[in-house]
């Protein structure tokens, strides 16, 4: 068995040397031919049985001495390799190269000679295209480098059809995107615009073709004139390759041949520009991802109504979007590497500050672990607070309210009940009459407060109908100047006041309304003055009053429920904070308003308009 394996083993070595392209002679101590191989026949002329067993006669005389000192060298232990000269068997001195080598036979004991002969324009040949594969690896290296420069996905795809041609010498070149089961031309180099976004089946496209061979690359030659390509004038090959993002096949390279010829190298050069296309078109599209949604998280943190701000791991602010500075009433650029002008919560926890603006404002914060960086988010709660707060009034306001006449009722019916046969006739018509006047006081409570309720739901029901609103006001204002003997009343209504449209009933408690608040909130008398006219589409109506007024910043809010300026004023006047925020809901239900006004030299200036109505209306429809 080992002599079998043995003789393998000689029979495969003996094959080797014979299939070298080198011309390999092996010599003996005395320089006599023991091999010589098929390619050494074919350089120096002379067949093998014709050598063997004899000096070999390719050593010029003149070089006799040189080839000597070689073989001493090797003998002592060394490998030559010269470039020197050789015969052939016509006589012609041959340049070649001969790397000359000891052959032993299992010991160190020198037994011969092994002398491989190379022709010089094979080294040239073999150096020229190692430098002519650097060239190309250096340009791969620049072309990669520039695909992988852009950002942009069509920016880079342009770059990748341009750059096939310019590494693989292609006369142009085209990348296609897969869309499912289409192909789509996105980019091309030197190809007509007209087949820019032309389309094709994936299925019966090369692209199919080569994806169904599980091949990277693909050299097509036959069979093109049906394809789009051919508007390429002399298209004669078409070398492809595809490109694969995170895994999946993405796009194909197409480098279209019309004047030179691809070969291998053309498709070694493409499969791997294919290749570094994939991580180029991935990292555009991760680019491209990362811009959108970096654009979209910009435009929430620009548009929330939510102050937002984002400080460093320092607690300075390095961002602070437009709704912060609203609220907090400090820009940009003015917190922008400071602290914000407020304390914060702990992560997690919600913290209610009020600035020195009187702003409230509900704080929370959460930390970014990866950066250290803390998101706050911030709003306003101001409203909130009051709403909260003039809620508590109310309820405090209205239990006093109730029971002032309660107990008066309760007192003057104990009274009643226990006294009745000691009380005189006047005293127990007087004690009757009492208790029926905090009865009305408790109902016109309990209407304001229906009101109210209905107003918050918007369910206040009225009738859009013509009516006289100059006698209304006259009847409102009727028997007023004998209301007070402290208060003068001036009314002042044109008889040719035009009618409106609206609900009688409505505007009667809305005038009832705003004349009882010009009494009430002018304790120490003066002119109500009372007056109507007409103004382009609407009836206007004014009531004036010279009392304690209402502050620019209250003007708005006195419309709102449970609102009566201060609380100084709420114990000085009573009441609920209803009465004006029924009377702009009324208003406005049927299509007009009510605003406050300074009066010029003091007091307050109540104003209601209602729409004209037309002549020809003669309507009763429910208005909402």
């Amino acid at each position: 068995m080992g002599d079998e394996r043995a003789g393998s083993d000689e029979d495969l070595a003996w094959a080797v040397l014979a299939s070298s392209p080198n011309a390999i002679i092996a010599l003996d101590r005395d320089e006599t031919v023991l091999f010589w191989n098929p390619a050494a026949e074919e350089l120096f002329g002379w067949r093998a049985e014709e050598m063997l067993g004899r000096r070999t006669p390719l050593i010029p005389g003149e070089l006799t001495a040189e080839h000597n000192a070689v073989l001493e060298r090797v003998r002592t232990g060394g490998q030559v390799s010269l470039r020197t000269r050789r015969f052939r068997r016509d006589g012609l001195l041959l340049d070649v190269r001969v790397d000359t080598s000891a052959l032993r036979f299992g010991s160190d004991t020198v037994a011969g000679y092994v002398c491989v002969h190379h022709r010089p324009q094979d080294d040239e040949a073999a150096q020229g295209w190692g430098a002519h594969r650097a060239r190309l690896v250096r340009k791969l290296t620049d072309v990669v480098g520039d695909i992988n420069a852009e950002l942009e996905l069509p920016a880079v795809l342009d770059r990748i059809a341009a750059s096939l041609t310019e590494l693989t010498g292609a006369d142009a070149g085209g990348f296609v995107l897969i869309e499912g089961e289409r192909l789509r031309l996105v980019s091309g180099h030197r190809l007509p615009r007209s087949l820019r976004d032309a389309t094709a089946d994936l299925r019966s496209s090369l692209v199919g073709k080569l994806m169904r061979t599980g091949k990277t690359v693909l050299l097509e030659t036959k069979e093109l004139d049906d394809l789009i390509w051919s508007e390429l004038p002399g298209l004669h090959s078409i070398a492809l390759g595809v490109a694969a993002v995170g895994g999946r096949p993405y796009g194909a390279l197409y480098a279209l041949f019309a004047k030179r010829k691809a070969g291998h190298v053309e498709l070694e050069l493409l499969e791997l520009l294919a290749g570094h296309a994939g991580i180029a078109v991935g990292n555009a599209m991760a680019y491209q991802d990362a811009v959108r949604q970096r654009a979209h998280e910009r435009a929430v943190f620009d548009a929330s109504a939510d102050g937002i701000a984002v400080l460093d791991g320092a607690g300075k602010v390095l961002q602070w979007n437009p709704a912060a500075g609203e609220l907090t009433g400090r820009p940009a650029e003015e917190v922008l590497g400071g602290p914000p002008p407020f304390p914060l919560p702990e992560p997690g926890e919600k913290l209610t500050f009020q600035l020195a603006s009187g702003v409230w404002l509900d704080v929370v914060c959460a930390e970014i672990s990866e950066t250290g960086e803390i998101v706050v988010d911030f709003r306003d709660v101001t409203r909130a607070k009051e709403l909260e707060e003039a809620k508590d009034l109310f309820l405090a306001t209205t239990s006093h309210e109730l029971r002032t006449p309660i107990t008066v009722v309760r007192g003057f019916a104990s009274t009643l009940d226990s006294r009745w046969d000691k009380l005189t006739d006047e005293e127990r018509r007087s004690a009757v009459h009492t208790i029926a006047e905090r009865a009305r006081s408790l109902g016109q409570l309990m209407d304001h407060l229906l009101l109210g309720s209905r107003a918050g739901a918007e369910e206040l029901a009225v009738r859009a109908v013509p009516f006289d609103l100059g006698a209304l006001v006259r009847g409102a204002t009727l028997g007023m100047p004998a209301f007070s003997d402290r208060h003068r009343v001036d009314v002042v209504v044109p008889d040719d006041l035009p009618m409106v449209i609206g609900d009688t009933l409505a505007t009667d408690i809305v005038l009832g309304q705003l004349l009882e608040n010009a009494f009430k909130y002018s304790p120490n008398g003066g002119l109500i003055r009372v007056a109507a006219w007409a103004e382009d589409d609407e009836v206007a109506v004014v009531v004036e009053d010279e009392g304690v007024g209402i502050a620019a910043a209250d003007r708005e809010r006195i419309f709102e429920r449970f609102v009566q300026v201060e609380s100084g004023d709420r114990r000085r006047f009573g009441g609920v904070g209803l009465g004006l925020y029924i009377v702009r809901n009324l208003a406005r239900a049927q299509g007009g308003d009510v605003t406050a006004q300074p009066r010029p030299g003091g007091g307050t200036r109540m104003r209601l308009v209602l729409a004209k109505a037309v002549a020809t209306t003669g309507c009763d429809t429910p208005m909402r």
